[in-house]
């Protein structure tokens, strides 16, 4: 906007140049003040009082009488009397007489408008990353007060009248398993077999769980359908009765227990026909086995996605599917959902001691029990990061996939003896070989070939999976992303893939990290070019390890080096009293910590 200023002189100046205006081109300031002060607004006068005149024109340049172009200086005391003019033009005329809101009213008012800022954006970063951490308190929040309200309106409903219970595929601790279907086929959509389990305990727990599952995950665990509470049992007690679709009723259990196991699942996951490409040996085997954990780790991962600790993963409780050709984790009963803190309860833990982690429990003893719902679902990301909780169910899967490759060890017997040898060793993997290997049995053979095929990266997996401290465990995903599930292994990776492999390697403790430092440093060169020899390298490698001391024994030599510390602090101190040198010396304590 172009707007102007004129005197009765007949001379305009445009108030955008009005910084440019000599005080001694306009009428002098006593000729101005003798005349009366108008604005034109909008083709109306109006009177001011005495002072100057002022116009307002849009779009107009400044001209004088003859046409040509004024241009002055003014002082700067009368740039700011005019600058304050204008100003009081906008804000101090009534609304009958300026139209509120319009151009040079807004133009007086600071501007106002969203701003991105460095400090805003790292916040809303932090917001958005913590609400969308495992376990996810957004999608938690969206799951507790959306998706769980609308389910339950839709959902249908059954009673036990509904259903005709059939073959019983399986009983155990939880309850019972039966194959049905249903008396009134409109009640389902979708026609077809059910699985129907009798729940005598923690049947409410698994309903959640399992309900929770289908609405977050629903390819990684059985088909859910429905849990209802029967009240009329005739011996006096709740039961809880569980719908599931019929899938099929071979678990890994079965056929791990079969003499074929891995070939009889090749069949299953690949298809009839399919697979032949190799003969019968270690390479056939550990490709169906890659397959097999890869499924089962996809599954996991999808559900410690959802805040789901499983804390019973074993191979009865992993079926395979008929109708996805793939493998899903069944029985939720001893799963813990640590998004709300459901069937969580501090030193209390459900598991099977022959699958279980060493430290037996998700989280830290000291870890209080859930608060309510929504305060647990806003804390769950800290309390995860805090504890890893999932990591207790990768230990499981571990023991699983040293069953897979290895013969001897898919029978209670077997397994169990491995777990004894293992906790003898202070879960040392390296340390097992060592023992195992040295009795030169074919299933032993057998497996330790699988693994260290593609250049051991089976060896590595299995060894990140069963680290002792659960911290240390590699997590699904990261799992997932590991060589060993590369198609060419370790001739496949990438550069950057090489690089974090060779970082994970370097991060094992102890020997796992000297051998491959010193195989990097037989490629650095001889003595010569600031290597190593070989027989430094194997020196090196042939170096014992310093033992650790027992508790009892490293508190003794603690003590021992603090009483021989005091005595020397005190004899020091003596010696200078006595050669009066106590008020030079500094004070004791300073070389106490010294």
């Amino acid at each position: 906007m172009d707007t102007a200023m004129a005197c009765t002189s007949g001379r305009a100046f445009s108030l955008l140049d009005v910084a440019a205006v000599r005080l001694g081109s306009l009428p002098t300031r006593r000729s101005c003040a003798e005349q009366k002060l108008v604005v034109k607004w909008k083709g109306e006068v109006l009177g001011l009082g005495p002072g100057l005149r002022l116009g307002l024109r849009l779009g107009v340049s400044t001209r004088g009488r003859r046409g040509k172009k004024a241009v002055c200086r003014a002082s700067f005391e009368l740039v700011e009397h005019l600058h304050g003019l204008v100003l009081g033009v906008g804000v101090g005329l009534p609304c009958t007489v300026m139209e509120c809101g319009d151009v040079v009213y807004r133009s007086t008012l600071p501007r106002q408008g969203f701003q991105i800022t460095t400090p805003g954006v790292a916040l809303t970063v932090l917001i958005v990353t913590y609400l969308w951490a495992t376990p996810g308190v957004a999608p938690g929040f969206w799951d507790m007060f959306v998706l769980a309200p609308l389910e339950n309106l839709f959902r249908p409903m059954f009673k036990k009248e509904d259903l005709n219970l059939g073959k019983k595929l399986g009983e155990g601790a939880f309850g019972t398993v039966y194959k049905a279907s249903l008396v009134n086929k409109q009640l389902l959509k979708k026609d077809g077999p059910l699985v129907v389990k009798k729940a005598n305990e923690y049947g409410a727990v698994e309903a959640w769980m399992n309900e929770r599952v289908r609405r977050a995950c629903r390819k990684s665990c059985a088909d859910f359908i429905h849990g209802f509470l029967d009240e009329t049992s005739s011996n006096g007690k709740d039961e809880f009765w569980l719908l599931w679709r019929y899938e099929g009723s071979s678990t890994l259990a079965d056929l791990m227990g079969s003499r074929d196991f891995p070939y009889n699942v090749e069949e299953l996951l690949l298809g009839p026909g399919k697979g032949g490409d190799l003969p019968r040996g270690p390479e056939r085997q550990n490709r169906i086995i890659r397959i097999t954990m890869r499924q089962i780790l996809s599954a996991l991962a999808q559900l410690h996605s959802t805040g789901i600790v499983h804390r019973d993963i074993k191979p009865q409780n992993i079926i395979y599917s008929e109708e996805t050709k793939s493998f899903k984790i069944i029985d939720l009963g001893a799963a813990a959902d640590l998004r709300v803190g459901i069937n969580y309860i501090p030193k209390e833990f459900l598991l099977d001691p022959r699958y279980s982690a060493p430290e037996q429990y998700i989280m830290s003893t000291q870890t209080p029990s859930a608060p309510p719902a929504i305060i647990a679902a806003a804390l769950s990301p800290v309390l995860w990061q805090m504890n890893l909780p999932d990591r207790f169910d990768i230990y499981s899967l571990g023991l699983i996939y040293l069953q897979m490759a290895f013969p001897n060890l898919r029978s209670d017997s077997g397994l169990i003896s491995f777990n004894r040898q293992l906790k003898r060793r202070d879960y040392d993997m390296v340390e097992w070989r060592k023992l195992v290997e040295a009795k030169q049995s074919q299933d032993i053979k057998q497996g330790f070939e699988i693994l260290d095929m593609d250049s051991g990266v089976g060896w590595e997996l299995v060894q990140d999976m069963l680290r002792f401290k659960g911290r240390k465990r590699i997590s699904a995903n990261a799992a997932l992303a590991h060589p060993y599930f590369s198609r060419e292994g370790l001739l496949g990776l990438s550069i950057m893939q090489r690089l974090r492999m060779n970082v994970l390697r370097g991060a094992q403790p102890d020997n796992e990290g000297v051998d491959w430092v010193t195989s990097l440093m037989a490629k650095s060169g001889t003595d010569s070019v600031g290597g190593f020899t070989e027989a430094q390298l194997q020196s090196m490698r042939e170096k014992e390890p310093k033992v650790k001391g027992s508790v009892r024994r490293n508190a003794m030599a603690q003590a021992l080096r603090i009483q021989r510390k005091a005595a020397r602090t005190i004899a020091a101190t003596v010696d200078e009293i006595q050669k009066g040198e106590g008020a030079k010396r500094v004070n004791w304590w300073n070389r106490w910590q010294n």
